[in-house]
């Protein structure tokens, strides 16, 4: 019972990890249409944010404000300078983020340098959960991400501003036409998703190597969670973080991390190959 639950647990974890940065990528590919190849490096921004309060001195709470802020200014001026004149430019959208990303990463290593940087986390003590002990933070991580899922579906589907979203979504021409500004809601929800995956950056940073090219493993975990799951789906996103986060927790314990990293890459192919829509086709969005 204690080795299940720790095991439910570990994939808990890393599903709610995917889940944060599947939420912005959703935004912005699953929701915008935009490919966007930098938005692990929204992810490594976070972390890095952590890691400069906290050698500045100041706390991981404090370090974990900025995460998301960090995230935000990135993406904004990614949004205004490049990303809002290759809209209808996909493939020219894939080249422009990918250099950015390179550019995100070289310039990351030039400012805090070579090698990776420690993020303490705020409670080092384990949680008695009568079956198992299990560290605090990493429920703390849970706790967190589930409760921004819930603010995200809440700010789609009640708010305004969601209304916005789910109209230029639908239909960019009539949302103009009934004065929806959609230059301003594209900037404003590419901005959102940049900086939910920046907070996801900060609560893994203590969990994980932070280095400046540490983005990159998790924006390829987040297509295949915004794929497999189903593109613009936030329920999609749900099972799709499940579906990899549980399988690579599970293979982990059995196999190296490599190996499992590959079946969970061949088991997402064949899973969009049977479910081409993905495994929640017909979420709302």
């Amino acid at each position: 019972m204690d080795f299940l639950v720790t095991t439910l647990l570990n994939a808990l974890t890393l599903i709610s990890i995917l889940m944060l940065v599947g939420l912005g990528l959703a935004i912005s590919f699953g929701l915008m249409n935009v490919t966007n190849l930098a938005h692990g490096e929204f992810v490594t921004v976070g972390a890095f944010a952590v890691y400069f309060v906290q050698s500045m001195g100041g706390s991981f709470w404090l370090g974990l404000a900025a995460a998301p802020i960090a995230g935000a200014v990135v993406g904004c001026i990614l949004e205004f300078a490049i990303i809002r004149h290759l809209y209808s430019r996909p493939v020219s959208t894939v080249l422009a983020t990918w250099g950015v990303s390179l550019i995100l990463q070289q310039g990351l290593e030039l400012t805090f340098g070579l090698g990776a940087k420690p993020v303490t986390p705020p409670i080092e003590g384990t949680f008695d959960l009568f079956f198992t002990v299990y560290p605090a933070y990493r429920l703390i991580l849970i706790g967190i991400a589930m409760l921004t899922l819930l603010g995200v579906i809440l700010l789609i589907g009640r708010t305004s501003f969601g209304l916005d979203i789910r109209t230029v979504i639908q239909n960019r021409e009539m949302a103009e036409g009934v004065g929806i500004n959609t230059r301003r809601t594209y900037a404003i929800a590419f901005t959102f998703g940049a900086a939910i995956a920046g907070l996801a950056g900060g609560l893994v940073a203590p969990l994980a190597i932070v280095l400046p090219q540490m983005g990159v493993n998790y924006l390829a975990n987040a297509f295949f969670v915004v794929i497999v799951g189903g593109v613009g789906s936030i329920g999609g996103l749900v099972a799709g973080s499940v579906f990899v986060g549980g399988l690579t927790s599970v293979l982990n314990y059995q196999i190296s991390p490599s190996l499992a990293q590959a079946i969970v890459l061949l088991a997402a192919i064949v899973a969009v190959r049977l479910r081409p829509n993905g495994l929640f086709n017909g979420a709302s969005r």
